[in-house]
């Protein structure tokens, strides 16, 4: 990877989100044709596979550091790997698109609500108005620039997973600042395996059942495209991200994932780009600007 673009954090978390965007569109779009925890499982495995031929030199050299920090990175892996994404998974077989889009954009407040309470981080002032102006235009495109859309959701099954889901990913977010001081690929890979292995026991259980994968070579192709790019390169993305610039404000990235689902939903199943995407997209812009912006320590008077 260019070295310039992975020493830009932003940079990096745009093109991570764009791709855990689109693992959203296909998550939803296989509901019915492949299980969700079949999709979580085949998700890791595959990403852990792909990764293995990358990593294996740096996970050689970094395996004593690795097994020193062995409870972190279970840890890590339980929370950003095992459960968020097999209960995200859950959760989209029986939730509507709007409630996804308003649970998902709650993840800033919650990194920084974990920052808090793991390490007694406080959010600044800047940021605090950051994420109110972001989450108002998360709140335009979700329900589509409609206030009686927004008055009118009810909390159902899939959206207690799917909030579950992005208060566990925030402990995940919050602990990377503690990961072990080793190369990318080597700790990806360690929680990639850790991860798949925690979930072998329900895949077997989903799959004894008779749960099994319907629809043919698009089905296995959308499980193939989440094992490389929203798990491989979106993950190796967003914790470089988060080691340049902090959980809490990498985590502001996440608006962004609804404003690219608008977009590939405009250009993959046709819908028409309305004035409130228009509207969503400048707060977050805006939002997002705000919370990137340093501001210099005052220096002393010499």
């Amino acid at each position: 990877m260019p070295k310039a673009l992975w020493n830009s954090a932003w940079a990096l978390l745009i093109l991570g989100n764009i791709f855990w965007s689109m693992n959203v569109v296909l998550g939803r779009a296989v509901v019915g044709h492949v299980p969700p925890i079949t999709l979580a499982y085949l998700r890791w495995t595959g990403a852990f596979l792909v990764a293995i031929g990358f990593a294996w030199p740096y996970v050689k050299k970094d395996w004593p550091v690795l097994l020193q920090h062995w409870k972190l990175l279970v840890l890590l892996a339980a929370t950003g790997i095992a459960t968020f994404n097999t209960a995200a998974y859950i959760g989209l077989t029986s939730t509507t698109a709007l409630n996804v889009l308003l649970m998902q954009s709650a993840l800033p407040l919650i990194i920084i609500a974990w920052a808090f309470a793991l390490f007694g981080e406080r959010p600044t002032p800047r940021q605090a108005i950051a994420i109110v102006i972001s989450l108002a235009g998360v709140g335009i495109i979700a329900t589509r620039g409609s206030l009686q859309a927004l008055l009118t959701l009810r909390l159902n099954r899939g959206d207690a997973w799917i909030l579950g889901a992005s208060v566990i990913y925030g402990i995940y977010c919050t602990l990377l600042r503690r990961r072990p001081t080793v190369h990318p690929l080597s700790f990806l890979i360690a929680i990639m395996g850790l991860g798949s292995c925690m979930m072998l026991p329900f895949y077997v259980m989903e799959v004894s059942g008779g749960a099994t994968i319907q629809g043919g070579w698009p089905s296995y192709l959308a499980v193939a495209y989440t094992a490389v790019f929203p798990s491989f390169i979106s993950y190796l993305l967003f914790n470089r991200g988060v080691e340049l610039i902090g959980a809490a404000r990498a985590g502001q990235s996440m608006h962004l994932m609804p404003l690219f689902g608008s977009i590939l939903a405009v250009v993959f199943l046709g819908e028409a780009f309305q004035l409130y995407h228009a509207g969503g997209i400048v707060l977050i812009a805006t939002g997002i600007l705000l919370a990137s912006i340093r501001v210099a320590a005052p220096q002393p008077a010499r």
